[in-house]
């Protein structure tokens, strides 16, 4: 049976975690292969809402087996008080979640670091960290420095590294962010802890995953943050600190690229992003804030007001093209049922010429170039057939999907599960 995986087609909270959840009922086992906690996934069933930091958000399901991947930078503290928030609701999380043995751990230093580098960075190079430590423990990964959660499982191995850690790291804490040093036993103790609560979840997920793939069973591949936020391929460096595409799926899980099916982008009928960053379709001023208003366009981990603009065509085309995106999930349309006229960007211009690409230098200079769609004025929310949708919007839908060059499967309307039109 094939692997499919789920991926952000702009700066992340497109809406990925109602898709994983729709697609959740006919999979076997769910994978986080990127990010840490400062993801935030939002899954309404019934009118109730669930956020997930760390967890894959199919955990709602009895069917599934949840896995967090080697990619993932995982912060002990976030992941356990997530657990019991999530069994306070009924979900097993304990029973039913492996932890890769290479996945890093994220340490409480990650975070201190985070917020000191973030609060002395001057203004124009404020990157906006959620301050999560995320970037602070993927540093430390490439610098061979880190813990993984198998190492959890030896202790006297897991003191031996832990010391020779934090003799380089105290260092760098007091000499360079003036913070205080780490007690090796506290922190051994600290993560003692952890791997007594969770040590019999800590496995070779890559043996694990490619193993049942190869016995049939259904595996979907879910990230955090979207394709402008990519180390490699967003609009560094206002960027998080890993891969959220397709290579960084492969990677951050271990499946073989020989299982890979279907790719499916996820994308906002109109666009957001979080933090600093260049943003060509950006509303300014009251329209912007009438555009959050509308969308509810708060970040689910921090409450951050997400900056808000129109749908930009360039840059889902540069998504499809880094993904292999083959269809295209078109959420939050609902929010656009209060405009007249709808913009749209179709492409840029930098230095008075026309760029056929989503450049990777020199985006906070382009100039959008706008097209121009009826609104429809209906309300649509939670309409869950294309035929039932006013004439305007079935236009609009169809001309992102000619101007994107790829078909768009799935049309959300709503923050329910119900509230989804499948186009095939």
């Amino acid at each position: 049976m094939p692997a499919n995986l789920v991926v952000g087609a702009q700066w992340g909270d497109e809406g990925k975690a109602k898709v994983i959840d729709y697609l959740s009922k006919d999979t076997d086992i769910i994978v986080r292969y990127q990010g840490g906690a400062n993801a935030g996934h939002t899954v309404v069933v019934g009118g109730k809402k669930y956020i997930f930091h760390l967890v894959p958000s199919g955990i709602i399901y009895d069917n599934t087996t949840c896995v967090i991947g080697n990619g993932v930078v995982l912060d002990p503290e976030y992941f356990l008080k997530e657990c019991t928030d999530l069994e306070a609701h009924g979900f097993k999380v304990k029973d039913k979640v492996l932890i890769s043995d290479s996945c890093h751990i994220l340490l409480p230093y990650h975070r201190l670091i985070d917020e000191a580098r973030e609060a002395g960075s001057s203004p124009e190079r404020k990157i906006g960290t959620t301050k999560k430590g995320i970037g602070m423990c993927y540093a430390d990964k490439m610098l061979r420095n880190g813990v993984r959660a198998g190492d959890l499982l030896d202790k006297e191995n897991l003191k031996r590294k832990l010391n020779h850690i934090l003799e380089v790291k105290n260092q760098e804490l007091v000499k360079y962010y003036d913070l205080e040093p780490v007690n090796p036993n506290e922190m051994y103790d600290f993560l003692l802890d952890f791997a007594d609560k969770m040590g019999k979840n800590i496995v070779n997920t890559v043996y694990y995953l490619n193993s049942e793939l190869e016995k049939g069973k259904r595996v979907l591949l879910e990230g955090a943050q979207g394709t402008g936020l990519d180390i490699d391929f967003g609009t560094y460096p206002y960027v998080t600190s890993s891969n959220p595409t397709t290579g960084g799926a492969l990677a951050g899980s271990g499946v073989s690229f020989r299982y890979l099916k279907d790719v499916i982008g996820i994308t906002k009928a109109y666009a957001t992003r979080v933090g600093e960053g260049p943003f060509p379709s950006e509303i300014l001023g009251e329209p912007g804030e009438v555009l959050r208003k509308l969308g509810g366009e708060y970040g689910s981990t921090t409450g951050r007001p997400r900056r808000c603009g129109w749908f930009d065509v360039q840059m889902i085309k540069h998504a499809v093209t880094v993904n292999g995106i083959n269809s295209l999930v078109l959420t939050k349309i609902d929010v656009l049922s209060h405009y007249d006229s709808i913009p749209v960007v179709v492409g840029y211009e930098y230095k008075g010429k026309k760029l056929d690409f989503f450049p990777s230098q020199g985006l906070e200079d382009v100039k959008p170039l706008f097209a121009e769609f009826k609104g429809w004025k209906d309300d649509i929310a939670g309409i869950n057939s294309f035929a039932k949708l006013p004439p305007l919007c079935q236009a609009y839908i169809k001309s992102l999907q000619d101007l994107v060059k790829t078909k768009i499967g799935i049309v959300s309307t709503g923050p329910d599960r119900d509230h989804t039109i499948i186009m095939d």
